[in-house]
Parts: C-alpha cells; structure tokens; sequence
C-alpha cells in the first residue's frame, strides 16, 4: 500500500549531538526467546479533567486531578506483550515521574509486563523534553533492551519528539509511527504512518519504535494478573544512579519556561433574540452586525 524504505540509525555523531550512549550500535542476531523489550510510560493527568497550572512556577498541577497511564502508552504495553507471546522474550517497563508514578508501573504489570524501573527523584520536576530523553536514556543504558519501544506522543504535551531524542542519544535506528511491528532476526520492521497510508521501514536491532494509537487493542489487566503485579519487581533509580546532576534536568536547565499565566475568562453571556414577529429581522440585524452576511 505504501512505498518501502529504512529509516538509517539516528545517532551518527555522538559528539555533536550530545549522545549520552555508544555510537550506533553494530547489528545483532536476536534469539526471540530471550528478547528484550523496554516499554517507557508515562503517568499523565486524566484528558478528560480541567488542569491547572502551579502558580509557584506555572508548571502543570498534576496533584489537581487525577493521574492515569498515558493512552497512547497503554498501545505500547500492549504491543510489547505480543511480540513476547508470539516469540518469548521479557517485557520491562520503565517509567520517569513522582511518587504516584508507581500506580502506573503497577498497571502495566498486571497487564503483563514482567518488570518495572521508576526513575524518580525531586530534581526532575519541571524537566523539558531534551532532559527527559537525556534521563531516560540513561536509565535505558546497560540493560541490554533489543527494542526501546515508545507510545508515539504523551496526552499531556503532544509534543512527539522524546522516541527520536532517545534514540539519537543512544546511537540507535528509531521506528517511529508503527501502526504494525514485527521482528526477525536482527530486523524489527514497521509500517511507518504516513498522510497517504504507509511506508514499510525497516531497521537493525537494538532500535527505539513508537506506536500510534490503535495498532491493537490494549488488554484490561485481570484479577489474575493485579495480584501478580503485586510480586513483581520495581526497581527504583534516582538522579545519582544515573550518573546525572540535578543542574542537567528540572526547571532550571529547561529550553523554555512559562514565566506567567492568566486564567482563561469567562464564556462572555450570549444573546437572546426573542421572537415577537420580528425575530427573524433580529436574527438578521445581529448577523450582519457580527459581519456574518
């Protein structure tokens, strides 16, 4: 349906780029049966609830509402867990936020991941999305992940640029946009979302891959697997594990803040026509007024 094409590793030169990891990596033979995959989420405040922002430093109150996983994560979860079923392997998930992050990570594992890492630590309030690629890398570092898997884009920024800064810091070919995953050998291929259908992209393992929303159906974690949850492991990391300072990450090293912000003003009061045998002149008074015609 779409033209074929490789997406080529993004992290050609670590010096310029700021990589935090090896230069692309040399191609890899994966046994499937030992795959292993590292699904990052995100806790994000529920979409459907009026946010906020902290009036000490205008950075969004997520204590104001509720926190859920992010929906487009949920995706990514899911499709780690089958590429697991199909070929075996271990699914890990990795998550950057406060205290209550935790609820997440365990929602994920009752689905089934197998794993958890919640890199946590007060320093990174604030961080834009250059720190926490950089966290986040750094986290990912050292575990031998055969794919970095990402939903495509966060509910609560939109911004859809962490997969690609990830990649590119740890020397990895990025997928970006999968609607369809699929592994062979050293070769994760995808198809790559495009405005006309797709295009079929292919790249060597280890690699970073993004999902869109609706590549499966994310299952709902059973009673089963909530009680399993509770045994499984939650490995936590701070700042210091990861051999970062906290001037590299945070408010203070962010590309942009918000220096002020003003609540949004009330609906203005509408206006009221009431039809007395002149209603539809009215009507036409207050269009032509507004230059409506």
């Amino acid at each position: 349906m779409g033209a074929r094409g490789v997406e080529q590793p993004s992290g050609s030169d670590n010096q310029t780029t700021g990589a935090t990891g090896p230069a692309a990596r040399p191609n890899r033979e994966v046994d499937s049966a030992t795959m292993k995959i590292v699904v990052c989420i995100k806790q994000v405040p529920d979409s459907w609830a009026e946010k906020s922002l902290s009036p000490s430093d205008h950075t969004l109150d997520r204590g104001s509402v509720d926190a859920v996983m992010n929906e487009i994560d949920e995706y990514a979860v899911e499709e780690a867990l089958r590429l697991k079923e199909a070929n075996g392997g271990e699914v890990v998930v990795l998550s950057m936020g406060p205290s209550q992050a935790t609820d997440t990570i365990r929602k994920a594992l009752s689905m089934g991941a197998d794993a958890g890492v919640h890199v946590v630590d007060d320093a990174l309030h604030g961080s834009d999305a250059v720190a926490t690629s950089l966290a986040i890398a750094k986290a990912v570092e050292g575990r031998d992940a055969d794919i970095v898997m990402f939903g495509s884009e966060s509910t609560d920024a939109r911004m859809s640029v962490v997969p690609a800064m990830v990649a590119e810091r740890l020397g990895l070919p990025q997928l970006t946009f999968a609607s369809a995953v699929a592994v062979d050998g050293g070769t994760v291929r995808i198809n790559r979302v495009t405005e006309y259908g797709y295009d079929v992209v292919e790249g060597t393992l280890p690699a970073v891959v993004s999902v869109v929303e609706k590549i499966n159906e994310p299952r709902y974690p059973s009673f089963k697997g909530i009680m399993a949850a509770k045994k499984k492991k939650v490995e936590t990391v701070d700042l210091a594990a990861l051999g970062l300072s906290p001037d590299q990450v945070g408010l203070s090293a962010a590309w942009s803040v918000v220096e002020e912000a003003a609540a949004r003003p009330p609906k203005a009061k509408g206006t009221i026509v009431s039809d007395e045998g002149n209603g539809g002149m009215a009507i036409a008074d207050f269009l032509s007024a507004q230059k409506f015609i």
